[in-house]
């Protein structure tokens, strides 16, 4: 009996991938390496994303299933795919069976909801949510026109999946909601799976299967006035506006009046990719640490930590931190950086308020403030620094609680929907019905006239004109 060929994967992330990678860039670098030891996969990285140089870690391009590839090498089992032109990536999708990506790609990329092949839609990023706090304080007309294309992004996701993933099982009821009011849970949904695992299911952001290694030192001894007998707080990753960097290094001064040896170090304040601006909260956390008199003698900002490095910043830390601001965000974000902590076995101090930070809490490996509060963080850090033996107290309890989070065990899900892919059994139904969302029905020209006509109400033709420059820019993308 002839063996079914497997299908080719095609990953399509948003971000920049190689040597420096955010969040979105790790998730689809590694979903590369656990998928291609089952499939063929396409590594594709559209036009819109700038991708200055090949990344150094070189990928395989394969025909079939890498399996003798092992976690941690420098070969990941997939091909890589820079594309400068979007008839390129399409010849190169089109060549594919299943198609994986996440955020605006499909907004800048409707022909991949319109291929008849099954398309999964990565949600674990709320970025609707994030985006009003990102935003918040921009200029009313800014907020608006950005906040629609956001849900304008939503929905067309939304409408055009056949799979789904979120991160957590609050994110997947918060997202059965919007699934919902669009019509995709439904009678033929439910006949498929009433459980509806089918229509969207759970993975999260992973960890390597490998521990992390120490391979240089990077902060203690070697790091500006880091002496090499300091304490380190790190704070993982970059400083977005929904996170509440402020806070803890308003708490320096008190933990420096108990203990003079801490150090405060920022991960990364420049994202790998050209095109997002540094967010506002950046700035506003070095010029706070400017103005009492901390800044590059006891609290560093970093531009951004290579992806393989990360491990050596991780395991010279002391304290892992995580704070957020009070808003819907918190609630349903999936907090990326706490894994690293986990992975490396370092004590937490975070909000609480976040899925991830306290569900570690509840295992004893986090320690949970409220927000703003400054003296809790600086007292909750002063009692872990004062344990020199709490990091091998827990290291068993950190590693089990680790193994949960391995690349190959949360990407089961993805695994098995690629393994047997089909379209969603609403499709036909949908088009039937024309159960599209509202800006489907619109027509890009109406949009526009519409988004005109409000920013010559809000702003006048000074808005209106600035409106049209923003457009212009956003196409030209």
């Amino acid at each position: 009996m002839k063996k079914e060929p497997l299908p080719t994967i095609a990953l399509i992330p948003n971000d920049v991938v190689g040597e420096r990678m955010a969040g979105p860039g790790v998730r689809y670098w590694e979903f590369a390496r656990v998928l291609g030891r089952h499939f063929p996969v396409k590594l594709i990285i559209p036009p819109f994303v700038p991708m200055d140089s090949v990344p150094s870690l070189v990928l395989s391009t394969v025909e079939g299933p890498a399996l003798s590839t092992v976690e941690g090498t420098e070969t990941l089992p997939a091909s890589l795919h820079i594309c400068t032109r979007s008839r390129d990536m399409r010849s190169l999708v089109e060549s594919c069976d299943v198609i994986v990506t996440l955020g605006g790609v499909l907004l800048f990329h409707p022909f991949l909801g319109q291929l008849d092949k099954p398309l999964v839609l990565d949600m674990y990023d709320p970025f609707l949510l994030a985006g009003l706090q990102r935003e918040a304080g921009s200029d009313w007309s800014k907020q608006i026109t950005l906040h629609e294309r956001y849900l304008e992004i939503l929905r067309s996701q939304l409408y055009a999946g056949d799979f789904f993933l979120c991160a957590s099982e609050k994110q997947r009821d918060y997202l059965l909601g919007t699934l919902s009011a669009m019509g995709r849970v439904n009678p033929h949904t439910c006949r498929q799976d009433p459980t509806l695992r089918r229509l969207i299911d759970i993975v999260p952001f992973g960890l390597p299967a490998r521990p992390p290694q120490h391979t240089r030192p990077v902060l203690k001894g070697v790091y500006k006035t880091i002496a090499a007998d300091d304490k380190v707080i790190l704070w993982g990753g970059g400083i977005w506006n929904w996170f509440d960097a402020p806070t803890l290094i308003k708490a320096m001064p008190l933990i420096l009046q108990v203990r003079a040896d801490v150090k405060l170090f920022f991960m990364g304040i420049n994202r790998p990719n050209r095109n997002v601006a540094r967010m506002e909260a950046a700035d506003q956390a070095i010029a706070l640490s400017q103005n009492l008199g901390l800044y590059e003698r006891c609290v560093f900002f970093n531009d951004w930590v290579p992806y393989e490095e990360r491990q050596n910043y991780l395991l010279e830390a002391d304290i892992g931190v995580s704070l957020h601001l009070d808003h819907v965000e918190t609630r349903f974000a999936f907090r990326t950086r706490l894994l690293d902590y986990l992975w490396a076995g370092l004590p937490i101090v975070s909000t609480g308020g976040s899925m991830m930070g306290e569900s570690l809490a509840a295992q004893g490996l986090a320690y949970l403030v409220a927000p703003g509060d400054v003296e809790g963080v600086a007292r909750t850090s002063l009692n872990l620094l004062s344990n020199p033996t709490l990091r091998a107290d827990h290291a068993a309890r950190f590693r089990k609680v680790a193994a949960n989070y391995h690349w190959d065990v949360v990407a089961r899900p993805l695994i098995d929907f690629c393994a047997s892919p089909a379209l969603a059994p609403d499709k036909d139904y949908l088009r039937q019905r024309r159960l599209v969302s509202d800006v489907t029905q619109q027509s890009a020209w109406r949009r526009l006239l519409l988004k005109s006509r409000r920013a010559l109400q809000l702003d006048g033709v000074s808005g209106l004109l600035e409106q049209g420059r923003e457009y212009i820019r956003w196409k030209m993308k």
